[in-house]
Parts: structure tokens; C-alpha cells; sequence
């Protein structure tokens, strides 16, 4: 076999793969992503204009493809991760969470933020683990990463559930808010009568996923790719671009490596 013959054998099993991983993808010929336009760390603008992090990915594995992105926008996890169950998605961009993951497959995460607390200035609250008492509320945002955690570990203090976790601390007097540190360190900043507890209730895994239907092959693409994203300093840059920290970029994955 001639040099010219290995390379049109190589090129036709590439080609092969690919349209496999786009029919298990993207049936449709576009690649649906979901988009949770109510993280600002990963997703910012309009639906109709949407930019970030989380944009950024979709679009550059729908060009490693070779198919249009079609970007759907939500204002909550929970409906970008309805969207994506339903099928009406192919891509989802969510927290790693036990409650999600039977049915979704995930990478390992791209970034990595926190959630933490919000409190009244005079609260004799210091920790999250003083949180964590009998007589203590926590608003939080239905169906968030923080929710599904805190709703799986608090052991004495109660939930409650709104549109926006810190402004249902606000409106209802309660005793602390859950949010993603970022948007939550803003509100502090332009309400003084709020402050953050310093210490993090937990790190909030951001990771691409898929349903756990798709093929092994599929999931492994994303992965692979994943890693790539995060080692070649994509991940980095989208970060920037989005006027995000680049010190959020997540850890490398444990046996996974870029293509």
C-alpha cells in the first residue's frame, strides 16, 4: 500500500467516525444545545444574542462535526436539562449532580465555581455549617445545582424554592440566600445590609453532557474533546472573552485525554 493509499484509508475512517458521532448526536443535521442564560458565569446576553462560555463550546463542537449549532435558550438549569430530557436538546451545559446523572452523561468538568451563602449583616451566621440549623431558610433558585446539594445534604435547616435564590432570601426576610459566588459577591456589593459568608457550601462542577442513551463512542468524543478545550487553552480564553476569571477552568480529568 502507497502512502497516498493509507492516507485516503485513514481519511475515509475519519470521515466514517464523524458521520457516525453526528447521527448519534445530532440527528437532526443541527446540533441543539441548551443554554442556561440564568448562570452568568457561562452564559451572558440575550437569547437572541447570546454569548459565553457555554456558547463558545457548543459552537466549536457542532464546527468539529461539521454542522450548524442551534443555541436554545433558558433562564434556568432546570429547563435547559428539560429541554435536553425531552428531546428537544442534544447538548446540555450543567452541574454534575447525582440527581442528573441517570440520565445524563457527562464530561468531566470544564469549570469549576462555588455557592455560597448570603446573609443578613447582623446574622450571628458564620459558617456554612452554622447554616445548617434548625429555624434556618435558604433561598435558592428550583431546580439549581446548589438546590439538588442542599436539598440531598442539609440535615436541620429548610429550603425554599424561588425564581432566584437571593431574592427570595430578600422578599420573604429569610434567614441566608445559596447562590454562585460571582453574581451573589455583586449583590453583596450594592446591598449593604447583605454579606457573604466567606467559606463555600460546595463547588458547583460545570460539564457538558448528553443523554445517557448516546452511544459510548459519542460520549467518549465529548470527553476527549472536553479535555482538549480545557489543555489547549480554549476554555481559558472563552473566559476572558466573556470578562469571566480564567482561574475557574477545571482541573484535567483522570484518565481522559484530548484527541
Amino acid at each position: 500500500m502507497t502512502d497516498a493509499d493509507a492516507r485516503t484509508r485513514d481519511s475515509d475512517s475519519t470521515s466514517a467516525s464523524v458521520r457516525a458521532l453526528v447521527a448519534d448526536l445530532a440527528p437532526t443535521g443541527t446540533l441543539r444545545a441548551s443554554i442556561n442564560l440564568g448562570n452568568p458565569v457561562l452564559a451572558q446576553g440575550t437569547p437572541e444574542a447570546p454569548g459565553g462560555i457555554t456558547v463558545d463550546l457548543a459552537r466549536e463542537i457542532g464546527a468539529r462535526l461539521g454542522v450548524p449549532v442551534e443555541l436554545l435558550c433558558f433562564d434556568a438549569a432546570r429547563k435547559s436539562y428539560e429541554a435536553m430530557a425531552t428531546g428537544r436538546a442534544d447538548l446540555c451545559f450543567l452541574a454534575v449532580d447525582p440527581a442528573r446523572e441517570a440520565e445524563v452523561a457527562f464530561t468531566a468538568p470544564y469549570v469549576v465555581i462555588e455557592g455560597v451563602y448570603a446573609v443578613p449583616r447582623d446574622s450571628e451566621l458564620k459558617s456554612p455549617a452554622d447554616v445548617d440549623a434548625p429555624g434556618v431558610r435558604i433561598g435558592v433558585k428550583a431546580g439549581s445545582a446548589y438546590d439538588l446539594h442542599l436539598t440531598r445534604t442539609l440535615r436541620h435547616a429548610t429550603v425554599v424554592r424561588g425564581a432566584e435564590g437571593v431574592d427570595t432570601f430578600a422578599e420573604q426576610g429569610l434567614e441566608a440566600g445559596a447562590g454562585i459566588r460571582q453574581p451573589m459577591t455583586a449583590y453583596a456589593a450594592s446591598h449593604p445590609e447583605v454579606r457573604l459568608l466567606d467559606e463555600r457550601f460546595m463547588e458547583i462542577r460545570q460539564a457538558v453532557g448528553t443523554t445517557s442513551s448516546r452511544s459510548p463512542e459519542t460520549v467518549a468524543f465529548l470527553r476527549a474533546t472536553v479535555e482538549e478545550l480545557k489543555a489547549n487553552g480554549f476554555v481559558e480564553d472563552a473566559l476572558r472573552r466573556a470578562d469571566q476569571d480564567p482561574a475557574l477552568l477545571a482541573p484535567p480529568a483522570q484518565g481522559v485525554s484530548g484527541k
